[in-house]
């Protein structure tokens, strides 16, 4: 299957970009392209990519054709059919960015994704990038071969590891060590309500990075879909006296017994 875009992150930081439009759709873009440190000009300035948030559909349609004409990359807000390029609802781990695009299709359904994913990920996530990069030169000394380098970090990222980029201790100096063995634990999650959006930060990584999970039966199927899709699931009464190796988690309702 093709794809229908491809993603792409452009640095805009002190480059001209063309915004064209009033009120709050083009507000809106205006603080993103701020945010990202573009320059922000006019219709009559050079830049190569544009973002038509015009309402009128008459002015709209005219100013694209314009832009296109000169071969200007156009983004125009509500109109999918027409964009050269769509804007991402995006996930900010500084310097991890998570892109989230529908190809226009429904901003809604990637804004949604996007809180999503906003439980999931750590706040650390952007520490642990710069930890890595910092590290770099470490790793390729201790891993001259490419390969090797590979999948030493695969084994480190994965569920549980030390590297498990949604444990917010994620700690590159102690898998540097080669301290790679994790305590065994036991956590308790109890819960507010029946709905997962009602998770906490912690909740939500806890069950991602879970070995294996006890529940009371009357925990619902969404809240355990937040548990890793290979974590051992418990329907039981009480927790066993030896949950097991690794991280265990006891869910239940805040009125269980």
């Amino acid at each position: 299957m093709s794809l229908h875009s491809l993603p792409l992150f452009v640095r805009l930081a002190g480059r001209s970009v063309i915004l064209l439009g009033a009120g709050e759709p083009a507000a809106a873009k205006r603080r993103l392209l701020e945010r990202a440190g573009a320059a922000i000009v006019g219709e009559a300035d050079d830049a190569r990519i544009a973002i038509v948030a015009i309402e009128d559909e008459t002015m709209a349609l005219a100013a694209i054709a314009r832009l296109k004409a000169r071969g200007v990359l156009v983004n125009a807000v509500d109109r999918p059919e027409l964009c050269d390029f769509t804007l991402p609802a995006i996930v900010d781990r500084d310097p991890v960015l998570v892109a989230i695009g529908t190809g226009g299709a429904s901003a809604g359904l990637a804004a949604a994704l996007r809180q999503r994913l906003e439980t999931l990920l750590p706040a650390g996530l952007g520490r642990l990038a710069q930890d890595l990069f910092d590290a770099r030169q470490t790793l390729r000394a201790r891993y001259p071969e490419g390969g090797a380098r590979r999948r030493a970090l695969g084994e480190g990222m994965r569920a549980g590891g030390l590297l498990d980029p949604l444990n917010g201790a994620a700690s590159v100096e102690q898998w540097l060590r080669g301290q790679s063995k994790t305590e065994d634990a036991l956590i308790e999650i109890r819960l507010s309500s029946d709905d997962p959006d009602d998770l906490t930060l912690r909740q939500a990584r806890m069950l991602g990075q879970a070995d294996r999970i006890y529940h009371r039966r009357d925990v619902p199927t969404a809240i355990l879909d937040r548990a890793r899709a290979d974590a051992e699931r418990h329907a039981c009464d009480a927790v066993p006296a030896d949950p097991g190796t690794g991280l265990s988690i006891d869910v239940g309702f805040h009125d269980a017994a």
